[in-house]
């Protein structure tokens, strides 16, 4: 452990940070502290609002979790504020980096939420819903339809937040036409996989209006034989990891759409499958390919009610490629299942905010999201502690 030694009253802020970084790493928290509260407000001096920001965020909700929420705040509304600021200078952009947007938002909020500010955290959702439909609205304008859906799918989760029904099933009427447009567009050039994949958005929107009903079990299994149709295809052309990535969604989808019987039959040539494609890969050596694959084993298996060898499949999958993303994809798995089973609405609420977060490969607020989801459905204990097992916390 090196000697402290703190940088001059003039040192740069990249260097007060670094400085500050390592002093936490090595465990003097407090001098590492006072170190990045020096760099956000050098940085902020220079104009660098991000950098700021993102230094002000971090010492606040460091310090509120040492010494109290009320200690915390003030950093913590300094980094929401440069944040807005750099929201009202993003909007003003002739083209506006939409995942930027996102995130500086997502901090906001963040913010507001952790502060347990539910003024500020209603009025900054909702002015960020307008801010999303006006760009929907700008895109679809210029007919770029599928920045048009971004934006617009944005303001509808912003809207869902404030849970106000009015304006968040109007939008879903305009992603169900939106989506529709899309899905006709792709398949007028033969390009069945966006296709399904448009057709399975599009059936999450129409169950948003009516529920899991007719509506939404006829437009999941559209996806669902489209993704099956797009299986086919890679199969024609050589491409087995493309037919067997394929053929997980198409089992899914026809799960959704309650045609359990397809469901299963495509689950079982697909495990079948899997099984040759992921030897295949390992005697080439090509162990994260051969990873990606187990993973799809395990939602194969989990799909046709073969747990204890899903989480088998999910096991290994970790022991090859330590990858957060399957964690979320097995609890998926888990959650459509189940959804598809009792036709949970709520649940599959949950699950598309999920998807929408890895959509924004937001993958640890996915895993936040799932982890909750499936702690609120009871009476499925031995289920977790199988899951946990397989991913060695028992």
């Amino acid at each position: 452990m090196r000697n402290l030694v703190l940088p001059g009253i003039d040192s740069p802020p990249e260097e007060l940070e670094e400085i500050g970084f390592g002093y936490i790493k090595e465990g003097k928290v407090k001098e590492g502290l006072k170190l990045i509260l020096r760099a956000a407000k050098a940085y902020e001096g220079k104009g660098r609002k991000e950098d700021a920001a993102r230094l002000y965020r971090y010492f606040g909700y460091v310090l509120a979790k040492r010494a109290g929420k009320e200690k915390g705040k003030p950093p913590l509304l300094k980094a929401s504020y440069l944040y807005i600021d750099l929201i009202e200078t993003e909007i003003t952009k002739p083209e506006v980096d939409v995942n930027v947007l996102d995130d500086y938002c997502s901090n906001v909020l963040e913010i507001f939420a952790f502060l347990g500010d539910r003024k500020l955290l209603t009025k900054y959702t909702k002015e960020f819903a307008t801010i999303y439909e006006d760009l929907g609205s700008s895109y679809e304008e210029n007919n770029d339809l599928k920045m048009a859906i971004r934006a617009y799918e944005s303001a509808f989760k912003y809207y869902k937040m404030m849970d106000d029904e009015e304006n968040y099933r109007r939008l879903a009427e305009k992603l169900i036409t939106l989506y529709g447009q899309l899905a006709e567009e792709v398949l007028s050039r033969e390009r069945v996989s966006e296709a399904a994949e448009a057709f399975y958005e599009l059936a999450r929107y129409t169950r948003v209006i009516f529920g899991y009903d007719i509506h939404y079990i006829e437009m999941m299994d559209t996806a669902a034989r489209n993704f099956e149709k797009a299986s086919k295809l890679a199969y024609s052309l050589g491409d087995l990891d493309g037919t067997t990535s394929y053929l997980v969604k198409s089992q899914y989808a026809y799960m959704l759409a309650r045609n359990f019987n397809r469901m299963k039959l495509i689950g079982l040539n697909t495990v079948r499958m899997l099984y040759q494609v992921i030897s295949a890969h390992q005697g080439r050596g090509e162990y994260s390919i051969a990873a990606l694959k187990t993973m799809e084993l395990a939602e194969a298996l989990l799909g046709i009610g073969k747990v204890s060898e899903g989480l088998e499949a999910y096991k290994n999958a970790l022991d090859l490629k330590a990858d957060l993303s399957f964690k979320v994809r097995v609890r998926l798995a888990i959650l459509k299942n189940y959804a598809a089973q009792k036709t949970s609405n709520r649940v599959l609420d949950e699950v598309d905010l999920i998807e929408y977060q890895l959509k924004k490969k937001k993958t640890a607020k996915a895993l936040e999201i799932a982890n909750r989801t499936i702690e609120k459905m009871g009476k499925i204990d031995d289920l977790i502690k199988a899951l946990t097992e397989a991913e060695g916390y028992y």
